[in-house]
């Protein structure tokens, strides 16, 4: 199979890969992904260079199919799939991460009292983040929570959560995860796991 090139210009981290496998774990799952493969990596450097405005100005009329931001038709098997439950709202938090292809359960943390479930999947993505890192592990993190994803890409728990003596341990991990992620680059894809298409997100806990 001849080798392809794959421009990123709109992803978790713009640039030019040399795999399908490399590009699609940067734009699968992320809003207004930009993307396109090319036969060279001449053609994939210049189109680059000229943006993805530049590029589409000076396409052919029927460019090589790798089109914008479509819905991933199945989720990735070698992942890691994150997910929180809280009794209240607050009330006692817990969150975990396991790995999809097997169903293995990688970390689980709490109860802790006074949380929210959106801390909860903020938490619960950074945990899997620092854990591969930890590991070398090169995988995606699927969570369900659009909002905890949004936080990540701001690095900033936004949460109104107001800090009390009781959920002090919370805001202490809130603090971690916050400086962890401001001082770590080159972090593996956060993904959107698409509940209508493929069920409930396998770290769910069974609560509902």
């Amino acid at each position: 199979m001849k080798q392809k090139f794959y421009v990123v210009w709109n992803g978790l981290n713009p640039g030019i890969y040399d795999t399908w496998e490399a590009c699609k774990l940067q734009v699968i799952g992320y809003e207004n992904a930009q993307y396109q493969s090319f036969e060279t990596n001449e053609a994939a450097n210049e189109a680059y260079k000229k943006g993805y405005a530049g590029y589409r100005l000076t396409a052919p009329k029927k460019p090589p199919v790798l089109s914008e931001s479509k819905p991933a038709g199945t989720y990735i098997q070698e992942s890691i799939a994150v997910d929180a439950a809280c009794r209240g709202n607050p009330g006692d938090m817990e969150y975990r991460g396991i790995l999809v292809k097997t169903g293995k359960e990688l970390f689980r943390i709490g109860p802790m009292a006074q949380g929210t479930n959106n801390i909860g999947e903020f938490l619960a993505i950074v945990h899997a983040l620092a854990y591969m890192k930890r590991e070398g592990m090169h995988l995606p993190v699927y969570s369900d929570s659009n909002n905890a994803i949004q936080w990540i890409r701001k690095k900033q728990c936004k949460t109104r959560l107001v800090q009390t003596p009781v959920n002090v341990p919370v805001f202490d991990l809130i603090g971690r995860a916050e400086k962890w992620l401001n001082e770590n680059t080159d972090l593996n894809p956060v993904l959107k796991w698409n509940t209508a298409v493929w069920g409930e997100i396998p770290a769910d806990f069974g609560r509902k």
